[in-house]
């Protein structure tokens, strides 16, 4: 089997055995998975799925971690002490790369988050210590604040949908991407493309909009950063969207969100349409229950996907590459 999650207890096997034929042949990668509870089992399937995807005959050993610091309720602190590794178990038996998910943020400020010290204690270590590691969206931010001092900035509106991006270089990672290509964004915040590349960053992907996608930084591993989420899968940003439609209604958001640009079809956008008028005449006695999910999820397709499956088989070749080179 290409990809094969190892459960939390396997740390102690490994220690009480001491075999390195346990990984011989194999990635191993861990995925630090921050993500917020609703968000949380989602994510590990998105990342498996796509890891599976983008193996190809490789032997991907995955381990699941979190940022103990992440504030939790009951249910996934369960979740996660069943079948997470702790962050000091993962590094004792080290893999070869990470990849980093972000959180909804709290604090107006990423450093004021209540799990900065250990997230930035974990970019300090993997760029130590391992092969490459792979940054996801907040934690893209996160990193590039700490290693460069380069500050997100808020957004006029809410980056949201799937977007076309140019591909600006070649590299390892964008081996066998053509020109263009496409990628989900779901974000308030964005690290400008030029304070990036003053600081040597290199931006792969670009937007139309100038906005950076998809960079690198070489410094005693390979960083790696994500300002989307190629990781989604077909549904993920309908679910997004239902939920900050419900924060319309509840009053969090004072405008009804707009659809996400090149997700739904024409068809779709006319039950939403038809959804908001019916909910702006008061026609819904109970709207979220007569939001029209199951028929626009019907309409989906996912273009991104192709994409997002080789970026990532072109990342675990590198990390073949690398190791190989010792």
């Amino acid at each position: 089997m290409p990809l094969e999650l190892q459960a939390r207890s396997i740390a102690d096997d490994l220690r009480r055995r001491a075999q390195p034929s346990e990984t011989a042949g194999a990635l191993v990668i861990g995925l630090i998975n921050n993500m917020p509870d609703s968000a949380l089992e989602s994510t590990e399937a998105q990342f498996k799925t796509l890891l599976r995807a983008a193996a190809g005959e490789r032997t991907i050993k995955l381990r699941l971690a979190s940022l103990p610091d992440v504030p939790r309720g009951a249910e996934a602190r369960a979740h996660i002490a069943a079948r997470y590794w702790h962050l000091e178990q993962l590094f004792e038996h080290r893999p070869d790369a990470i990849i980093v998910t972000g959180t909804e943020p709290k604090a107006a400020v990423l450093s004021e988050e209540p799990y900065w010290a250990r997230l930035a204690e974990l970019i300090d270590y993997a760029d130590a210590n391992l092969l490459s590691s792979a940054w996801s969206c907040l934690a893209a931010h996160a990193a590039v604040l700490h290693l460069d001092g380069i500050a997100r900035k808020r957004l006029a509106a809410k980056r949201f949908g799937v977007f076309a991006q140019h591909v600006r270089h070649t590299h390892a990672l964008t081996k066998d991407l053509g020109a263009e290509i496409l990628v989900p964004h779901s974000r308030w915040n964005n690290v400008a493309l030029e304070a990036l590349e003053a600081a040597d960053y290199r931006v792969l992907t670009q937007s139309a909009q100038g906005e950076a996608d998809l960079f690198v930084k070489q410094r005693r591993s390979l960083l790696v950063f994500f300002q989307g989420h190629p990781e989604y899968e077909q549904r993920t940003l309908l679910k997004e969207y239902q939920r900050d439609v419900g924060r319309f209604i509840t009053g969090e958001y004072r405008e009804f969100p707009n659809p996400p640009p090149n997700y739904f079809g024409p068809e779709a956008i006319e039950l939403l349409t038809q959804f908001e008028s019916r909910l702006r005449g008061g026609e819904l006695a109970e709207p979220m229950a007569e939001f029209p999910f199951a028929k626009l999820a019907a309409s989906l397709q996912s273009p991104w996907v192709p994409t997002a499956v080789q970026i990532y088989a072109n990342w675990l070749g590198y990390l073949v590459s690398e190791r190989a080179r010792g």
